[in-house]
């Protein structure tokens, strides 16, 4: 097991898990979010082949739609 940072709370994952696979297993769905790894933007691309190591810091930024489909006129 490793302990990584997710968005400012200490979490333990298994090691060797590419970080997708921890991106699911900490309840995200990868297609509605962005991140950054130890202080960097992580493009996408990269997850399936990017292993977290002990000690990494993630930020995770979830992707929400909203509003209105019509604007307000005053």
């Amino acid at each position: 097991m490793i302990t990584v940072q997710v968005n400012g709370t200490c979490r333990l994952l298994p090691a060797a898990l590419p970080l997708v696979a921890c991106l699911r297993q900490l309840g995200y769905d990868p297609r509605l979010v962005a991140l950054e790894l130890n202080g960097d933007i992580l493009h996408r691309q990269h997850w399936s082949a990017t292993c977290l190591q002990d000690g990494d810091v993630i930020e995770v930024v979830t992707i929400v739609g909203g509003g209105s489909a019509t604007a307000a006129v005053v």
